[in-house]
């Protein structure tokens, strides 16, 4: 019995001594935590970071886009504008609106007369097209004229518009027309389709029409001018005639 009693006893001590053991290294046997990721957050934006454009629009894949304006495209290429309006959209915060005239609309000028015009009046006949601000069909019942275009301002430049409640009028001095339409309007830009050719007084004011003449009115015939040396003729024979006269009662 009291050997039974040391076994039962030493396996009683050998017990208590293995669970001491392992509740003694759970601590350490437990798997470490990887430790806590810590997302770093974006800077704020700055004020010119938050006004900057999501993307820049290109003016010449939206006029492509809409079609009939294969000349004013040809035109923006050939004179490097397309770039200039690249730039100005990317730079500006006061936007641009561009009045674009369909192909029907240069159709309309003389034969031949883009191939007559210098570089440099190309690109003026382009920006002459361009206001340098966001113009919405509203916005125009209350715009100062003339217009200032990229062209310039001044009496050989002049652009005047005249808001109806149905229709924008746009003069030039040499071409009248009206907004027959909206191209594409994002608050920044503002294209619209015009039907005649914006002419500027300062590359075509010398070969304007002539004025008609005045007519005379009905019943009356114009009179002719008598040359002078009719004039002169006429008064000299006179004056032969009257001389034998006074001569002949100074002899009575």
């Amino acid at each position: 019995m009291k050997q039974q009693y040391s076994i039962s006893s030493i396996s009683v001590f050998l017990l208590f001594l293995h669970y001491t053991n392992t509740f003694a290294q759970s601590p350490a046997a437990a798997p470490a935590q990887a430790p806590a990721v810590v997302v770093a957050q974006p800077p704020a934006a700055t004020p010119t970071q938050a006004a900057a454009p999501h993307g820049i629009t290109n003016v010449t894949k939206i006029l492509e886009k809409a079609g009939h304006f294969t000349i004013f495209i040809r035109l923006l290429r050939s004179t490097q504008e397309e770039n200039h309006l690249f730039s100005a959209l990317n730079d500006s915060s006061s936007g641009l609106t561009i009045f674009a005239p369909t192909d029907s609309a240069f159709s309309e000028l003389k034969s031949g007369t883009l191939n007559t015009l210098s570089d440099g009046d190309k690109s003026e006949l382009v920006k002459f097209h361009v206001v340098p601000t966001f113009l919405s069909t509203s916005q125009f019942q209350t715009v100062s004229n003339p217009l200032g275009t990229w062209a310039g301002t001044g009496n050989r430049l002049p652009l005047n518009v005249t808001s109806y409640p149905n229709s924008v009028n746009i003069t030039t001095g040499l071409t009248n027309t009206s907004l027959s339409g909206t191209v594409y309007t994002d608050n920044q830009l503002a294209i619209y389709k015009i039907e005649k050719v914006l002419l500027p007084k300062d590359i075509f004011g010398s070969n304007a029409p002539a004025p008609a003449p005045v007519q005379a009115p009905a019943g009356e015939k114009p009179t002719k001018a008598v040359p002078a040396a009719n004039v002169f003729i006429c008064c000299f024979f006179s004056v032969i005639t009257l001389v034998p006269s006074y001569n002949a009662l100074t002899v009575s």
